[in-house]
């Protein structure tokens, strides 16, 4: 099987994770942002397990390989 999509995804996600996590950390002091989520960051929070989810994925491609 030549298909393996563990590294597109893995990359995707880590990016996407990164990004959100950044953002949710230069938003942090916006209360006022965050009341519909009672007052929660969420983006913080959903980066950082994009971020371990996307590692999980670039850990199982590079235990593929050998």
């Amino acid at each position: 099987m030549g298909l393996d999509i563990k590294l597109p995804i893995g990359l995707m996600f880590v990016i996407i994770g990164l990004l959100l996590t950044i953002y949710g950390f230069f938003t942090a002091s916006d209360a006022g942002m965050y009341t519909k989520s009672l007052n929660v960051n969420i983006n913080i929070w959903i980066g950082a397990g994009m971020l371990i989810f996307g590692g999980i994925m670039l850990l199982f491609v590079k235990r593929s390989k050998k």
